[in-house]
């Protein structure tokens, strides 16, 4: 599979940090099982005697996303032919 430029991006730890509001502790635990699961790589590279962590999506975490949003919209295709009728209403 031919990656775009946009899925060769990878993300620094700490943008991920300040974008998520989680503990440093916690990004590292999801990202991990992430990691355990083949949806994410984790580099670990050093930058002016500095460690850094990047993280992108693997082929199988991207394939996927894809997969979530596409159920997503067959979802919210559903749902828009769903005939209002059938709603049930919403009392106060």
């Amino acid at each position: 599979m031919d990656a775009t430029p946009f899925e060769q991006i990878a993300a620094d730890f700490l943008f991920l940090l300040r974008i998520t509001g989680l503990t440093k502790g916690n990004l590292s635990s999801h990202l991990s099982k992430l990691e355990e699961a083949g949806l994410v790589e984790i580099e670990k590279r050093f930058v002016e005697k500095k460690t850094q962590t990047l993280v992108r999506l693997s082929d199988a975490g991207r394939q996927s996303i894809a997969g979530y949003w596409r159920e997503m919209e067959e979802l919210r295709e559903s749902a828009a032919r769903w005939p209002i009728q059938n709603a049930v209403p919403v009392l106060a």
